[in-house]
């Protein structure tokens, strides 16, 4: 070790000898965050590091203090076994001491000091550990949020097993590259004749029998494609196979593909099978049915359409207008469904609400509504049917030439027609009915009913010539 000291003292003599103070002190800066020169007087403090600069209001915070009391209490023993290895003139050693800042607080610095010089000087330099610090820190809280996930993760995994395991549902989980049983519950094993723990690593097919087998290859092949497919009967394999139905969907975990297959029972009593038949059919008539119909929620939100109401709004697919408000195609926005609901809310059923539908490129239809409410759990369900009137209204506008209008039909057309234009309509009526009074008076004698009505004779043939109750000119005009 003298031999390495000495090796050591020629090269720095022979490269480092010519040296003045000033670049001794710019070097000693260049390597360290902070060099401190200690002697008796305990003088003197060079900084190279910026962030510890700043942290002393003034370098000369040090100087003339004992090195000793800049230290919390716990570092002075290490400040007094650095001293005493410079003095020793031993191998330097590094300590981790924890500087006090003027400022409060303090912190960690690597220490080590030299004596140098004929009068005893020493240079302890020191390399600040803040970032390493805050470096220790940041991933103990990495780890710590680590161990928490995992905790609520783990603890999550242990409720999903519990309910796999304790539910009466027969469920299995089944790799879709292989076809094999991954997982089953009991609840598959007592329904396959298997226990559960004989079930995973066998192909899920050799569990039924033949015919099932092809509708099983068949429906994974389905719900590999769709995501998932329709229940459908199955019989399990060898005498007495119990017959069950089956369902399935596919779900993805770690880049792997799996069936999440469920069982059930497939004894159905003959009443039942009536009763979903029934419903199945039902279900078929109202979505073929050739007027609209349209099942919401309680805030309005589509749940159900059938193909005459997507015609009617223009679009292609029940996907589009699922969870969509209906007031977005409903008749005035905001006031129509909320006029429907009322109703609803309050009498359960409605008929014959004159409004109309736009269609997403700006089709316009007359429809009628009819709706009922019914409680879905808490909340209610709403079901419209939705009927074209469109042509209808167009052949009453046509003949309203040929006929009046009475009261109740007028009224019934507000909403859908302008005012402007139903005020004209109802003055065109209320002047041929006083027309046609005036000439059943006088006999059909058109003098007469002109002077009665107070008009002159041209006005009132204009006016029978506008409503078309007589072609006749002035000429053809009765006498007096």
């Amino acid at each position: 070790m003298v031999g390495n000291r000495v090796k050591k003292s020629l090269i720095a003599k022979k490269w480092l000898g010519e040296l003045d103070p000033e670049a001794t002190s710019t070097l000693v800066s260049a390597v360290s965050d902070v060099a401190l020169v200690i002697n008796a007087g305990g003088e003197g403090v060079t900084f190279g590091s910026e962030e510890l600069e700043r942290e002393f209001a003034s370098p000369d915070d040090l100087v003339g203090r004992p090195w000793i009391d800049t230290v919390t209490l716990d570092s002075r023993p290490k400040i007094e076994a650095l001293l005493r290895d410079a003095t020793a003139k031993a191998e330097p050693r590094w300590r981790q001491v924890n500087q006090v800042l003027p400022g409060g607080g303090d912190v960690p610095v690597m220490y080590t000091a030299v004596q140098v010089g004929v009068h005893g000087r020493i240079i302890a330099v020191g390399r600040s550990l803040r970032s390493m610090t805050q470096m220790q820190q940041r991933l103990i809280e990495a780890q710590r949020a680590m161990e928490r996930e995992y905790s609520r993760l783990r603890q999550a995994e242990t409720r999903h097993r519990l309910l796999f395991q304790v539910a009466a549902e027969a469920v299995l989980i089944i790799d879709a590259s292989t076809r094999k049983v991954v997982e089953a519950n009991p609840a598959a094993g007592h329904m396959l004749g298997d226990g559960a723990r004989a079930l995973p690593g066998r192909p899920f097919s050799e569990a039924f029998d033949a015919a099932s087998r092809r509708q099983i290859e068949a429906m994974f092949a389905k719900v590999a494609t769709a995501g998932h497919a329709d229940e459908f009967p199955v019989r399990a394999a060898g005498e007495g196979g119990r017959n069950l139905r089956i369902a399935a969907s596919l779900f993805r975990e770690s880049r792997a593909a799996y069936f999440l297959v469920r069982l059930s029972p497939g004894e159905l009593d003959l009443e039942s099978g009536q009763q979903y038949r029934r419903r199945s059919r039902v279900l078929d008539l109202v979505a073929s049915a050739p007027d609209g119909f349209v099942v919401t929620d309680s805030q309005g939100r589509i749940q159900f359409v059938n193909r005459a109401f997507l015609d009617s709004i223009e679009l292609a697919t029940e996907e589009q207008a699922r969870n969509e408000p209906l007031d977005r195609w409903l008749g005035r926005p905001g006031v129509d469904f909320a006029l429907l609901t009322s109703q609803l809310r309050e009498y359960n059923t409605l008929r014959l609400f004159q409004t109309s539908l736009r269609g997403e490129y700006g089709a316009n239809t007359d429809v009628e509504i009819c709706a009922v409410a019914v409680p879905d759990g808490d909340n209610l369900c709403y079901g419209f049917t939705v009927r074209d009137v469109g042509q209808r209204l167009q052949g009453e506008r046509r003949t309203a030439v040929d006929r009046p209008r009475s009261v109740e039909q007028l009224t019934g057309l507000v909403g859908r027609v302008p005012l402007k234009e139903l005020v004209r309509e109802s003055t065109d009526m209320i002047e041929r009915l006083c027309i046609e009074a005036a000439l059943e008076l006088t006999g059909d004698n058109r003098a007469s009913a002109a002077e009665i009505l107070g008009l002159s004779r041209q006005s009132l043939y204009a006016k029978l010539r506008r409503h078309g109750i007589d072609d006749m000119g002035p000429e053809g005009a009765a006498a007096g």
